[in-house]
């Protein structure tokens, strides 16, 4: 199981994104961190779902696909689904978007271990914004919002991506390219 040093473990990193729809703010986070690291073979699994099953098998928010294509990232394509218990053993990193969507994943991962552990190392859980540069930041569901929350988010999603890169990646070695 990887820590958030990038010496913990060596090989590629997976890395699940997670709001409460899956239709916003998780799958931006997925575009841009996948557009980051695009060729990147120290990261392996990349995606994201929802602590909801509101919009289960629905495409993004159609603002979230409008800043993603605004910013140069035209080929993300994804169907909202929410969590499964399978998540905390299939990848690294779970990451989550704000406090209560945290809170949601930690009480899920407690209940899972509880009840018979992940077959496997469990992920490593916390705030996406932990990665932005100051502890604890969120990021605001523009979901009910104009679009200008939309770019806020896509800001704070570069921003955090670039952190995760910087205090994960940085020295992993992996021998070869993982499938995506």
């Amino acid at each position: 199981m990887a820590g958030t040093e990038a010496t913990d473990v060596q090989g590629p990193v997976s890395v699940l994104f997670v709001c409460l729809g899956n239709i916003c703010r998780s799958p931006m986070a997925e575009g841009v961190f996948r557009s980051l690291t695009k060729f990147d073979k120290r990261v392996g699994k990349v995606d994201s779902a929802g602590t909801g099953a509101y919009h289960e098998g629905g495409p993004p928010d159609s603002r979230t696909v409008s800043v993603l294509r605004e910013n140069g990232m035209v080929d993300y394509h994804h169907s909202a689904r929410k969590i499964r218990t399978s998540d905390f053993s299939d990848f690294d990193y779970i990451l989550a978007m704000d406090d209560e969507n945290l809170d949601d994943l930690l009480r899920l991962q407690r209940h899972i271990a509880k009840n018979g552990g992940t077959n496997g190392a469990p992920a490593k859980v916390m705030l996406f914004g932990d990665f932005g540069g100051s502890k604890g930041e969120q990021v605001i569901d523009p979901y009910y919002g104009a679009r200008d929350g939309f770019t806020t988010a896509y800001e704070q999603m570069m921003r955090f991506s670039k952190g995760l890169i910087e205090q994960v990646l940085q020295g992993r070695e992996v021998d070869e390219v993982p499938e995506r």
